[in-house]
C-alpha cells in the first residue's frame, strides 16, 4: 500500500508506555474539527454544484459561522445535556405545589438550542425552494448527535410547510412568523402527534376526535390519547384527529394545536409520562391526553402526508447522514493517532479499506439526498410545471421513501464500523460520541416509517400509480449522461435487470411479492446512489477534481451494486490508500 499522502508524527520520547498512550489520545482529541463546514469539502462541493457559484459564495459566511459554532460551542453542550443525570424530567407540580404539565430541561439543553436556532435552520425556510440551505445547516447540526433539538427542527419544518401550503391566511399569519423566528427565547417550535397505541403505522385506526366550534369556524376541539409525542412541550403540534364517522384515513383531518392559550393557560393537554427511549434521549417524548384542546383545522390527511411526513423523512435522512459523517471523522482521526505494534493503525491496509468504505457509504447517502432536495426545491419554487412536475412528484415520492430507509441502514453500518475501529474504546459512552450516535440512529431507523412499513407503502404506490417508472427513468438519464463509458455500460445493464425483476414482482400478489420486494429495493436504491454520484463526478471533472469518481468505485464494490471484485478496479490499493488519507 502506498501512503504518500499520510504524514505521521510518532513520539520517540522516553516516556512510560501509558503516558505515550495518553498523549496520543490527547492529540486525537485536538484533531477533531473546530468547524464542521470548513472541514467538509463534500458539503462545499455539493452546494457549489446545486446552488451555482454565485449563490454558494453568498451563503458561505452563514455556513462557515454556523459550522464553527456547532463544532466549538454546541458540541460540548450536547454532550452535557445527554448525560444520564441531565436528561429531561417530567414535572407535575410547580414550586408552590400547583398542578402543572411541564418538562424540565438541563440549562445546557437550552444553551445549545439558542445557538442552534440562531444559526438559521428554520428562518432559512421563509423562502420557498430554499431547502438545500436549511438542510445543509441541519446536517451540520446533526453531526453533534440528535441533541434534543434536531427532531424539533424537523418537526418545526413540517409545521412551516403546512402553514405555507395548506393553512388559511388567518392561521398562517397568526403562527408562521413565530416558527421562522431564529431567537430561541421568543420563537415557536413544532411537533407532530399522530401515533396512537392501537394504530401505530396503521393511522387509519386513529380514534382521537375533533368537534367543530361551529359550522363557519376553523376552530375545533380535540379529545383522546396520543401514544408517542416527541418534543412534547412544543408550542405548536400538528395532530391527526377524526372529523366525523367516516372510517380510515379519509375520515382524518390535520389540526394545529397550540400548547398554550392566548391567556397563557395550558390548552387541554395532559402529559402522562416521558418515554424512556434507547436513543434521542435528551428529546422529551411522552404519552398525552387531549381534553377539549383548542385546535385549528389546516388540511386533510393527504396534505399531512405530503407536507409533514415527506419533510420528516427527508430530514431523517440528513440526520443519518450527519451521524455517518461524524462517525467517519471520529474514526479517521483516531486511526491516525492510535498506535498498534509501533505504528498508527491507519498504516494497516484493513483499516484503510474500512475507512474508505465508510467514506464511500457516506458519500452515497449525501449524493442521493442532495439530488432529492434539488428536485424538492424545483417543485416548491415552481421551476417545474405541467407533465414534468407531475412525473417528478412521482419520482420524489419513491426517492424520499427509499432514501429514508436506505440512508438509515447505511449510516448504521458506518457508525458500527467506527465503533469497531476504536475497539473497546468505541463502546465507552464517555470516550467518544459513537455509542450515542448508534443509539440515535436506531431511533432514526424506525421514526417516520419503519422499513417494513415503507416497503408496504412503496409497493402499494407502485402498483397503484407506477411511481417506479419516473424513478427508474431518472436513474437511466443519470447513467446515460456519465462521462465514464464502463460505468455507463454497467449501470444501464444493472438497471435493465432491475426493471425485469420489477415486472416479475408485480406479477405476484402483493403479499407474496413483499418477500422479494425489500432486497430488490436495497439494490435499486444503491444503484440510484451510484447514478447520483456519477452525475456529481461529471461536474467535478469539469472542475478538475475526481474525489467522487473514486468513492463511486469503492461503493460499487462494497455494496455489490455490480458483480465486481477488487481486481476489477484499477489500482484498487492505491485508491484505498489515497481516499483513506483524506478527511
Amino acid at each position: 500500500m502506498k501512503n504518500q499522502k499520510i504524514n505521521f508524527h510518532i513520539d520517540t520520547d522516553s516516556l512510560p508506555a501509558n503516558e505515550i498512550g495518553q498523549n496520543r489520545l490527547a492529540e486525537w482529541q485536538t484533531l477533531q474539527p473546530d468547524n464542521y463546514f470548513s472541514a467538509d469539502s463534500d458539503l462545499q462541493r455539493k452546494l457549489e454544484l446545486y446552488l451555482g457559484k454565485a449563490a454558494y459564495v453568498k451563503t458561505m459566511p452563514i455556513l462557515y459561522k454556523f459550522g464553527k459554532v456547532l463544532a466549538s460551542e454546541v458540541d460540548p453542550l450536547v454532550r452535557s445535556s445527554n448525560l444520564g443525570q441531565n436528561l429531561p424530567v417530567h414535572e407535575t407540580t410547580d414550586e408552590l405545589g400547583r398542578t402543572v404539565q411541564d418538562v424540565r430541561y438541563h440549562p445546557d439543553y437550552h444553551a445549545a438550542g439558542r445557538l442552534i436556532y440562531a444559526g438559521g435552520p428554520m428562518s432559512a425556510l421563509a423562502e420557498l425552494g430554499n431547502n438545500k440551505i436549511a438542510l445543509s445547516l441541519f446536517y451540520m447540526s446533526a453531526q453533534n448527535g440528535e441533541a434534543g433539538h434536531n427532531c424539533p427542527l424537523s418537526c418545526t419544518a413540517g409545521v412551516i410547510k403546512v402553514l405555507q401550503h395548506t393553512a388559511s391566511d388567518e392561521v398562517r399569519d397568526k403562527f408562521l412568523p413565530k416558527l421562522l423566528d431564529s431567537n430561541y427565547d421568543t420563537n415557536f417550535t413544532g411537533a407532530q402527534f399522530m401515533t396512537e397505541i392501537q394504530g401505530g403505522s396503521d393511522v387509519g385506526q386513529n380514534a382521537v376526535t375533533a368537534t367543530p366550534e361551529d359550522q363557519n369556524s376553523d376552530v375545533w376541539y380535540l379529545n383522546g390519547d396520543k401514544w408517542f409525542c416527541s418534543n412534547v412541550t412544543a408550542d405548536l403540534a400538528l395532530v391527526t384527529a377524526r372529523k366525523g364517522d367516516e372510517e380510515g384515513t379519509k375520515g382524518l383531518g390535520l389540526f394545529l394545536v397550540p400548547r398554550k392559550l392566548e391567556d397563557g393557560g395550558l390548552n387541554g393537554m395532559q402529559i402522562h409520562k416521558l418515554k424512556d427511549k434507547l436513543g434521542t434521549r435528551s428529546l422529551a417524548t411522552a404519552e398525552v391526553t387531549f381534553s377539549d384542546a383548542k385546535a385549528w383545522y389546516v388540511g386533510d390527511f393527504r396534505e399531512a402526508m405530503v407536507h409533514v411526513i415527506n419533510t420528516s423523512r427527508i430530514y431523517n435522512a440528513f440526520g443519518c447522514l450527519g451521524n455517518a459523517r461524524r462517525a467517519f471523522t471520529v474514526a479517521w482521526t483516531f486511526a491516525q493517532n492510535r498506535l498498534a505494534f509501533s505504528q498508527p493503525i491507519i498504516r494497516y491496509p484493513l483499516v484503510q479499506d474500512q475507512l474508505t468504505k465508510m467514506k464511500a457509504d457516506t458519500a452515497a447517502i449525501f449524493a442521493g439526498s442532495m439530488r432529492i432536495v434539488k428536485v424538492w426545491d424545483d417543485l416548491e419554487s415552481g421551476r417545474l410545471e405541467g407533465e414534468e412536475a407531475e412525473q417528478m412528484t412521482k419520482y420524489l415520492r419513491m426517492a424520499i421513501n427509499l432514501n429514508k430507509y436506505r440512508s438509515a441502514t447505511l449510516a448504521h453500518d458506518v457508525v458500527m464500523q467506527g465503533i469497531e475501529l476504536l475497539g473497546g474504546n468505541g463502546t465507552i459512552e464517555s470516550f467518544s460520541v459513537l455509542p450515542r450516535l448508534l443509539r440515535d440512529n436506531i431511533v432514526y431507523e424506525s421514526w417516520e416509517g419503519a422499513p417494513n412499513v415503507l416497503m408496504a407503502q412503496l409497493q402499494r404506490d407502485i402498483r397503484k400509480s407506477a411511481i417506479h417508472e419516473p424513478f427508474l427513468k431518472e436513474i437511466r438519464t443519470l447513467f446515460t449522461g456519465t462521462f465514464m463509458p464502463e460505468l455507463k455500460q454497467e449501470g444501464l445493464h444493472q438497471l435493465d435487470q432491475l426493471e425485469s425483476e420489477f415486472g416479475e414482482v408485480l406479477k405476484m400478489d402483493e403479499l407474496t411479492g413483499a418477500i422479494f420486494f425489500r432486497p430488490l429495493m436495497d439494490r435499486v436504491t444503491d444503484l440510484y446512489y451510484a447514478a447520483c454520484m456519477a452525475a456529481e463526478a461529471g461536474w467535478e471533472r469539469k472542475a478538475k477534481e475526481d474525489k467522487t469518481k473514486a468513492r463511486l468505485a469503492i461503493f460499487f464494490l462494497n455494496r455489490r451494486v455490480a458483480g465486481l471484485r477488487p481486481g476489477d478496479i484499477t489500482y484498487y490499493d492505491d485508491q484505498v490508500a489515497r481516499l483513506s488519507s483524506e478527511l
